[in-house]
């Protein structure tokens, strides 16, 4: 179910819109505001991913590279 969103552009734009009848522009407004509203999310969560790792410790110089040593010499 979709609900009405309505907002205000100046009189000059209207027009000018007005020029292009063969666009949909309520189709464009929908995909614009998806994007940025993904767009706005995906930065919360890289906030957050972020928040969660000022409290990881930084591992040692080599600590990865000796652990996928272990892990291919394992198999």
């Amino acid at each position: 179910m979709s609900v009405v969103i309505s907002f205000r552009a100046s009189r000059e734009l209207k027009k000018r819109m007005k020029q292009f009848r063969n666009i949909d522009w309520a189709e464009i407004l929908r995909i614009f505001l998806e994007e940025q509203v993904e767009k706005l999310e995906t930065e919360e969560v890289l906030k957050t991913i972020e928040e969660h790792l000022r409290d990881v410790p930084e591992l040692p110089k080599g600590t990865v590279s000796r652990w996928l040593r272990v892990d291919r010499e394992s198999h």
